[in-house]
């Protein structure tokens, strides 16, 4: 699955939206359950570059292949929304 400027977007829109960001997970998976969708700890992915920041909201994109996971940047190869607020 390549996900679009306008897939992220609508991520982004209910990322805001939601009372949390474990909310904002629920909902999305119930959106898309073929996409998955894992709230982390911040300080977990402080290292790495967010695809949105959304106030004290961000969503990294991440892939994997079959063993391991790794953020990205490329759309096209993203399989996971990882969400975390500050």
């Amino acid at each position: 699955m390549t996900i679009t400027p306008d897939y992220l977007r609508d991520a982004g829109e209910v990322v805001s939206a939601a009372a949390s960001v474990r909310d904002a997970a629920a909902i999305w998976r119930t959106r898309d359950p073929a996409m998955r969708v894992v709230v982390v700890d911040a300080m977990d992915m402080r290292d790495e570059t967010p695809a949105l920041i959304l106030g004290e909201r961000r969503v990294f994109l991440a892939t994997s292949n079959g063993h391991c996971w790794t953020t990205t940047q490329q759309t096209a190869e993203a399989t996971a929304l990882i969400l975390t607020q500050d």
